[in-house]
């Protein structure tokens, strides 16, 4: 379902004119980050959404000073919270560079502008929202029907090259598991595959 729906993305994104090209890009920055940037404060309002170019950022709540991650974002991901850009609230959530990250950072309130001027814009923000939903739900999905070890396989089997960059912790926390319980799915892990 998510190929298909990059590929309407990429096929409109395509056959923007290059007035509208033009435009977006006036609205858009390319922002480098450190590890330990915030690209989202719990409280402030999400005024930007983050295209990452290169590097890792996690979202997650902080609950009696623990921090439950609930998204890791990689290259080709964008970043935000859905729910303060959307309504321009204040957001639940912190957005945390991971690694050294490179993004490309647009301005909701421009973006909204933009969409009054290009009405292609509406189809193409309707088309990345749809995308997050059915992304959103695929997580939701996969939380609920597979057990940890399996949802661990499948983080190294889609982000095989940055779960390296990934501490213990925050690989658990994604993951809604105990680090202790991580080290015993690694260790299992590890076992089946020298066996093989």
């Amino acid at each position: 379902m998510l190929p298909n729906h990059v590929a309407r993305i990429e096929g409109l994104i395509a056959s923007l004119t290059l007035d509208v090209q033009q435009a977006l890009a006036d609205v858009t920055t390319r922002q480098t980050f450190v590890k330990g940037d915030y690209l989202l404060c719990q409280g402030d309002i999400c005024r930007y959404s983050y295209w990452i170019e290169s590097g890792l950022a996690q979202k997650y709540y902080l609950v009696d000073g623990q921090q439950l991650t609930t998204e890791i974002y990689f290259p080709d991901d964008i970043a935000l919270s859905m729910t303060s850009y959307a309504t321009q609230t204040p957001s639940r959530e912190v957005i945390q560079v991971l690694a050294p990250t490179t993004a490309l950072r647009t301005d909701y309130r421009a973006f909204q502008t933009l969409k009054a001027t290009f009405p292609v814009l509406v189809e193409l923000d309707l088309l990345l929202t749809e995308y997050y939903a059915i992304w959103q739900e695929e997580r939701i999905r996969q939380f609920r029907t597979l057990n940890a070890t399996q949802r661990y396989e499948l983080l190294l089997t889609t982000h095989a090259d940055w779960v390296q960059c990934l501490s213990l912790t925050h690989i658990a926390s994604y993951l809604g598991v105990s680090r202790e319980t991580l080290s015993r799915i690694r260790a299992n892990y590890k076992t089946t595959a020298r066996r093989m």
